[in-house]
C-alpha cells in the first residue's frame, strides 16, 4: 500500500499555519503557530471561496492528508517569503484501491 512518506521528498518549504478555530468577540480566533513542511506553488489563478464567489489565489499548498485538519479555512499562513495569506479552500486526494499516495491541498490569497 502506498503512503504519503512517498512524498515526503517533495515537502520542500516550511510554512507557519495558524489553524482558524472560531470567532469570538473581537473576531476570527486562531490556534497557536504550529510549522509544517509542505510543497508551496506560487501561481496566480482564480478559484471559487466557500460561498462560491470567484477569488485570486496567489498560492497553492501541498502536503501529506492530515495536513487538511491543520490549514482549514480561515485559517493564516505564514509562507517562505514571509507573506501572511489565508486559506480559500481546501481539497484532499485519496487514491482508495488504486494505491497512490494520498495528499491534501489547500489554496491561499
Amino acid at each position: 500500500m502506498s503512503t504519503a512518506a512517498e512524498f515526503d521528498e517533495f515537502w520542500v518549504h516550511t510554512v507557519t499555519v495558524r489553524t482558524l478555530i472560531g470567532t469570538g468577540a473581537y473576531g476570527d480566533v486562531h490556534a497557536e503557530p504550529v510549522e509544517v513542511t509542505c510543497f508551496a506553488e506560487d501561481k496566480r489563478r482564480l478559484v471559487r471561496n466557500s460561498d462560491g464567489k470567484e477569488v485570486i489565489s496567489e498560492t497553492t499548498l501541498s502536503g501529506p492528508v492530515e495536513r487538511s485538519l491543520i490549514w482549514t479555512p480561515g485559517s493564516l499562513v505564514t509562507l517562505p517569503s514571509g507573506r501572511e495569506a489565508t486559506v480559500i479552500t481546501t481539497s484532499t486526494f485519496t487514491s482508495g484501491d488504486l494505491d497512490l499516495p494520498d495528499h491534501s491541498e489547500a489554496v491561499l490569497t
